[in-house]
């Protein structure tokens, strides 16, 4: 090898983050390799052979290793106490000689096998440091560009890497077309021999989270915080959203001026519908909101049980409830809250102990409903 391989090797190191002893250690260890196969018709005697590269001009040399014996009976492994005194005084029995057994042109295979072994590591280099800048970003979100479909999965590039959209990981009724820029969530990385692969999502509900986090700049600073968040990809998501500063509208801060915060993040999510929900520390208050745009006359809990009952008006039930019970699923698990909803006259029904029309006859349910209106300053008609 010459000073031009030496440069190589240093410059690999500088740019790639390697360790310049690894390098040279590994292609030494390629060299030894190359030496068995090219230059060594003895197996036995090309197992221990040991290779050095001088790390100033390049040159490569080849030791043949042997045990220091009293009596030799493999002469390709062992070597007399005689014959290693002759090299070098003191030896005695036990001890390695190394002996130098560089073939003639070796330094042409050399440069050929350092070639080689240097872009295998600037290969393995590049896909560790991509790996280790992807690891670093799961769970956030990232730009992909769709490339391909395999049966359901499509695949996506993330920069120079593939990405997996997998089909419990689209949004339902989304259409998807080669080309198409598109967010993602980052679920997990992992090492394959080809790279890192990433698998990403696009129902994730911290989707919806990062996407806040990225256009509204109140969220970034931390003046409005995100509390929770609940979403069927495709239909609808509930963002419950905080602000410590009294001052500060955390709903109106995520909608934008003239909506245009909230308008991008529909867009972005194939007009899925959001609804930025105003947190409360107050249980009832926040049922409430999380029932919007339903109007609730009143919520009552019970702590022990994380139960409430929420009463609206008789012609917002269905509001309420919403498509397939999917507003009152939603503030569900916004809460946290089981929430049972009745209507004005429904609740009437159940405080006068009658049957109310959909044959409710929970006596318990009423005898809660009427301790909580009695509380709240309601009497028993």
């Amino acid at each position: 090898m010459n000073g031009e391989v030496i440069e190589a090797i240093r410059a690999l190191a500088r740019e790639k983050g390697i360790a310049k002893e690894v390098l040279f250690d590994a292609i030494e260890e390629a060299l030894k390799s190359a030496y068995r196969r090219n230059f060594k018709r003895n197996a036995a005697s090309a197992q221990n052979v040991r290779v050095s590269i001088d790390r100033d001009n390049g040159s490569v040399t080849v030791y043949a290793r042997k045990i220091v014996v009293d009596s030799v009976l493999d002469d390709s492994q062992e070597i007399s106490v005689d014959d290693a005194r002759k090299i070098q005084s003191g030896y005695e029995p036990g001890d390695i000689v190394e002996i130098e057994v560089t073939p003639r042109d070796f330094g042409r295979v050399a440069a050929q096998t350092a070639k080689q072994v240097i872009m295998q590591r600037i290969r393995e280099a590049e896909r560790g440091n991509e790996y280790q800048t992807l690891a670093e970003k799961e769970n956030e979100v990232l730009t992909a560009i769709l490339e391909r479909q395999e049966g359901r999965v499509f695949h996506v590039a993330i920069g120079q890497t593939d990405g997996v959209l997998e089909p419990t990981q689209q949004i339902p009724g989304e259409p998807y077309k080669v080309g198409m820029h598109m967010k993602v969530y980052v679920l997990d990385v992992t090492k394959t021999p080809r790279g890192p692969l990433v698998k990403v999502s696009r129902t994730h509900p911290w989707l919806v989270k990062r996407l806040f986090e990225m256009g509204v700049p109140e969220i970034q600073s931390g003046v409005v915080q995100i509390k929770s968040i609940a979403r069927e990809p495709g239909n609808r998501t509930k963002i419950a959203v905080h602000a410590a500063d009294a001052a500060i509208d955390p709903v109106g801060s995520c909608v934008g001026p003239r909506g245009t915060r909230i308008e991008g993040i529909v867009a972005e999510l194939n007009n899925e519908k959001i609804d930025i929900i105003k947190w409360s520390s107050d249980p009832a208050e926040f049922i409430a909101n999380a029932l919007n745009p339903a109007r609730v006359l009143n919520v009552f809990i019970s702590e022990s049980e994380k139960v409430c009952r929420v009463v609206v008006p008789d012609s917002q039930l269905s509001l309420a409830i919403g498509k397939e019970g999917q507003n009152a699923r939603l503030a569900a698990r916004l809460t946290g809250w089981r929430i049972d909803i009745k209507n004005q006259s429904q609740a009437e029904a159940l405080m006068s102990g009658s049957t109310p029309d959909d044959g409710e006859d929970d006596e318990e349910a009423a005898a809660m409903l009427a301790a909580a209106y009695a509380a709240a300053g309601y009497h028993n008609p």
